[in-house]
């Protein structure tokens, strides 16, 4: 799998390990760390974009990518576009190729439940909703969804696409793309000040990882092209969680509020009934049990 030594990645390679399953990570420890990389899983520090990365897939005869390698700040993105393509797009492409010449058959990949969607026109999105990203990570993420249906249609090549929404949980990097949930635990359990941007009434979906990594073993080894939206459905605003986040640190002072992000959305709000009806996964791990165990990961560190 590729990211495997980062937040998300580095769960579900910890789950694939738990299973049984051979796990070669592919990462290059820009935003992941080593001590991620679970016990029992082997770590080859390589970019995705690499003629060296794409000769190990073939040489090591990978039959199954799980592909969570990304440039994943949204902001970054709009900055430099073209950096955001280069690993986002041309990144699994160059994956993509290799696979054609050795023996992939089946690729998982990582997509965007909040971003791809754009402002949406209901609530909670399913994956009819029209989609109209916003960003160019948002554009990246859907355009490699398009080129994996290619590689399904010309090249038999089964394909899984996994929409996340806001995920959220332990291992989350407070700096850098972070987000909000891990910006706000470290500062709150650190007794410094933490801003909202805006009203504080945008509304997002927030995900736990480990629901995010039922999805991804529930996804391996299905056949055909496919998409999935992993979301919970429900939107909370941003005040809503910073209380339940303060709560959980024991923090007493109200946050600031400063302005609204140029470009962010007001909304956004995923369907998963597709993911239930079938994979059989629900999506169902509420914030007052997920908020406190991400703190208390942080506490701990």
């Amino acid at each position: 799998m590729t990211g495997g030594a980062g937040f998300i990645g580095s769960h579900v390679a910890e789950a694939l390990v738990r299973a049984g399953r051979r796990v070669l990570i592919v990462d290059d420890l820009s935003s992941g760390r080593k001590e991620n990389v679970p016990a029992g899983a082997e770590l080859a520090v390589l970019d995705v974009r690499s003629p060296e990365a794409a000769a190990l897939l073939v040489e090591r005869e990978v039959e199954v990518l799980v592909h969570h390698a990304a440039q994943m700040d949204v902001r970054r993105s709009v900055a430099d576009p073209r950096f955001d393509a280069d690993v986002n797009i041309l990144g699994l492409l160059n994956l993509l190729e290799a696979g054609r010449r050795g023996r992939l058959q089946q690729v998982v990949f990582a997509s965007t439940g909040g971003a791809i969607y754009g402002e949406q026109e209901r609530f909670p999105a399913d994956e009819e909703h029209p989609v109209r990203p916003v960003s160019p990570y948002g554009v990246a993420k859907l355009a490699s969804e398009r080129y994996l249906y290619v590689y399904h249609c010309q090249y038999g090549l089964d394909a899984t696409c996994l929409r996340y929404a806001n995920v959220y949980g332990p291992r989350q990097n407070p700096h850098g793309e972070a987000g909000v949930v891990a910006i706000f635990s470290r500062r709150l359990l650190d007794r410094q000040p933490a801003v909202i941007n805006g009203d504080g009434l945008q509304t997002r979906d927030y995900v736990y990882v480990e629901d995010v990594v039922r999805a991804n073993l529930a996804a391996l080894d299905r056949p055909g092209f496919a998409t999935f939206n992993v979301g919970t459905g429900v939107e909370t605003d941003v005040s809503t969680l910073f209380a339940l986040i303060a709560e959980a640190a024991d923090y007493g002072e109200a946050p600031g509020y400063g302005p609204a992000m140029a470009g962010e959305q007001r909304r956004s709000c995923i369907s998963s009934e597709r993911l239930l009806e079938e994979l059989s996964v629900a999506v169902d791990t509420p914030l007052a049990r997920g908020i406190p165990a991400t703190v208390a990961w942080f506490r701990a560190q």
